[in-house]
């Protein structure tokens, strides 16, 4: 048994799915929390910027320019309305341009920075992240213009505001758009489990529908309901289930015919031993019966095993074989059978490479050549031709015997059809006829006719070249 468990359709869509939207969703959150804080930022600048205006309308210098001193009295409490609540605290610095203090906390880092060309309030204004005290701070810096009646200078305003409340607030934006996100995800696989489970009943309805077949119910499926992507697997299965009933049909015919080919040379062997045993007979002419019987059995047997062989060799892959070659090799085996009825024989071949296991190619010329010197006359003419036209090679194998009746021309392929009473076990042609329907080609029997009656018979297989066919 397999220990691979199939995974279902239903996890595979919703993984497939799933997986996918789950990454772009944190991409996305990433994403997100990254602009809902820069908009936090925005927002909360603009508070930082009115701080440090409010103090810097507070400011007083006496003196000008370098000179100047600058005096503050800024009461803390001043910052107190632009504190949002009591999750961030603000800081401030006041100094003059080479950061000497004026007003605050002396332990907020003085500004080194330098100003946008394009700043985005009509200030002179820098925004950056820095830390103070162990915290994270945003730092709002505005060079402020002081005069008054008695001088003149600038003043460095630096306000800073922890960041609580402004992560705060994107962390509750990316937190609102994610369960939202999560509760489309959850509806996504909802509907893929829905889905699915609704695009799987035909399925299911189809597998019970088998499952209560019973044995040996090799007819067509029907699912008129099916969905149309199975359409082309029901249709191949009732494909496979039709070649099998065929199948199973043409073994039980065989079995059948073979149980009753087999039982007629076993029933005349029994009897030939028994009429030997009680000597009704001559014990050498009973030998020879014998002989003869067992002789039939054997090709009997022999050509079966050859029609389950054609089956086996159909399924595996085959390699290109020279036909000429083996034909030549073939006729050469049966040259004593030839010169035994003084055969006027002739043989023509060309090269002709097809697609074949050679086993095949040799049964098959062995059977064509051994049915015409069978039913050839003694001292007749048999004539054997291998030719190709560039797609096909068709081998004729021409005798001077009675030919083919025509009732029996239709029924000449089928197993155990025997041309002529005693003439063999009718496997022969049966066997030829499996092979080149195997190989894609086509087996024709043509009687010869003379003047008068029938010359003999023409045998053409026709096999598609390794080019071609293969």
């Amino acid at each position: 048994m397999n220990g691979h468990r199939a995974v279902s359709l239903r996890r595979y869509l919703l993984l497939g799915i799933l997986v996918p939207v789950v990454v772009l969703i944190a991409l996305n959150g990433a994403s997100l929390y990254g602009t809902a804080l820069s908009a936090a930022n925005t927002a909360y600048d603009r508070t930082l910027l009115a701080s440090a205006k409010v103090i810097g309308e507070q400011l007083d210098v006496q003196g000008y320019d370098e000179q100047a001193r600058l005096r503050a009295t800024v009461p803390y409490s001043a910052l107190e309305a632009f504190e949002a609540d009591n999750r961030s605290r603000l800081f401030y610095r006041v100094s003059d341009l080479r950061g000497e203090l004026v007003s605050g906390f002396a332990g907020l880092p003085f500004w080194r920075g330098e100003l946008s060309q394009r700043p985005p309030y009509a200030a002179l204004v820098d925004f950056y992240d820095d830390r103070f005290e162990g915290s994270e701070v945003r730092m709002a810096v505005l060079l402020q213009p002081v005069a008054g009646a008695g001088g003149r200078g600038m003043a460095v305003v630096q306000v800073a505001e922890t960041l609580e409340l402004r992560r705060t607030l994107a962390r509750q934006i990316l937190i609102d758009t994610l369960w939202r996100q999560a509760g489309l995800v959850a509806v996504i696989a909802l509907v893929a489990v829905v889905v699915v489970q609704r695009a799987t009943r035909p399925v299911r309805r189809l597998s019970a529908q088998l499952q209560a077949r019973p044995e040996g119910d090799l007819t067509a499926i029907a699912a008129p309901d099916a969905p149309r992507e199975l359409l082309p697997l029901v249709e191949a299965t009732n494909q496979v289930m039709a070649r099998l009933a065929q199948l199973l049909d043409n073994q039980k015919r065989f079995v059948r015919d073979t149980a009753h080919q087999l039982r007629t040379p076993l029933a005349v062997l029994k009897t030939q031993v028994q009429s030997a045993l009680r000597g009704d007979m001559d014990a050498r002419d009973a030998l020879a019966e014998i002989n003869a019987t067992v002789d039939r059995a054997t090709q009997l047997a022999n050509q079966m095993l050859s029609l389950a062989k054609v089956e086996q060799l159909r399924q595996q892959p085959a390699s290109s074989s020279d036909w000429a070659a083996v034909v030549r090799a073939v006729a050469l085996e049966l040259s004593p059978l030839v010169a035994d009825k003084d055969l006027d024989f002739e043989i023509d071949t060309q090269p002709a490479p097809v697609r074949s296991h050679e086993w095949m190619l040799r049964e098959l010329s062995r059977n064509l050549l051994h049915n015409a010197i069978r039913h050839g006359p003694a001292g007749g003419r048999l004539s054997v031709r291998l030719v190709t036209d560039g797609r096909w090679a068709a081998l004729t194998v021409a005798d001077s015997g009675p030919g083919i009746a025509v009732e029996l021309r239709g029924r000449l392929f089928q197993p155990f059809a025997a041309g002529r009473a005693h003439g063999g076990s009718g496997l022969g042609l049966a066997i030829c006829h499996e092979i080149v329907s195997a190989l894609g080609g086509t087996l024709e029997l043509e009687n010869r006719r003379g003047r008068r009656h029938t010359e003999g018979l023409d045998a053409t297989a026709r096999l598609p070249l390794a080019d071609n066919g293969g």
